[in-house]
């Protein structure tokens, strides 16, 4: 899940700066991932350090019963020196063509690639479903992570990565099975209940 909508949201590289809450449609988004989730049997549920997907998560967590736990393999992509500038002006920038067509080539000033973040995410995930294994682990996160894995587990070069929407509040599902290749089952879902999904 992609953490809810926050006052930034679409505005700003928020990045991993502390202190950005939901808005208030956020928590409406989180509430709503919260009861997607009747019928469907949860083992673990997880979330990035950062406010914002706690806070998307704890809605999840109460009705399922189970704590959040954080783990720092889920976090946002660490923008550097771009963390909190406006997307306004990160566009004008040359850069910014290499972070939308060449992703794979590019690491943002003084902190982290693209490619250094989808090793992350997918390490985490598959650490997580190893703990969990047959069962069915929900992970709060971000858009650019979500992307990241959604596009390793499709078998989609990175560089295309962008070419993956993630909406806030929105559920993407990958089964992961020992032995076989990740299977995509959901992406960018916003509305309908997620029960049906079985991992396996």
């Amino acid at each position: 899940m992609r953490h809810g909508e926050t006052p930034t949201t679409g505005k700003v590289l928020p990045g991993r700066a502390p202190g950005l809450h939901l808005s208030d449609r956020g928590r409406a988004q989180a509430d709503r991932v919260a009861e997607r989730l009747a019928g469907l049997p949860v083992d673990g549920v997880y979330s990035s350090p950062l406010e914002r997907t706690r806070e998307t998560a704890e809605p999840a967590a109460a009705r399922t019963g189970l704590a959040v736990q954080e783990d720092a393999g889920l976090i946002e992509c660490d923008f550097g020196e771009w963390t909190g500038v406006q997307l306004a002006e990160l566009a004008g920038l040359p850069q910014w063509q290499t972070v939308q067509h060449s992703p794979s080539a590019f690491r943002f000033p003084g902190g982290e690639s693209f490619t250094q973040m989808q090793a992350r995410i997918v390490g985490a995930l598959e650490a997580l479903c190893a703990a969990h294994a047959g069962g069915v682990v929900v992970c709060f996160s971000h858009a650019d992570p979500i992307k990241a894995a959604v596009a390793h587990a499709l078998g989609t070069h990175l560089d295309l990565f962008q070419r993956i929407a993630i909406s806030p509040g929105s559920v993407s599902a990958i089964a992961y099975v020992e032995g076989q290749a990740p299977a995509v089952l959901m992406v960018n879902s916003t509305s309908e209940p997620l029960s049906g999904l079985r991992a396996g």
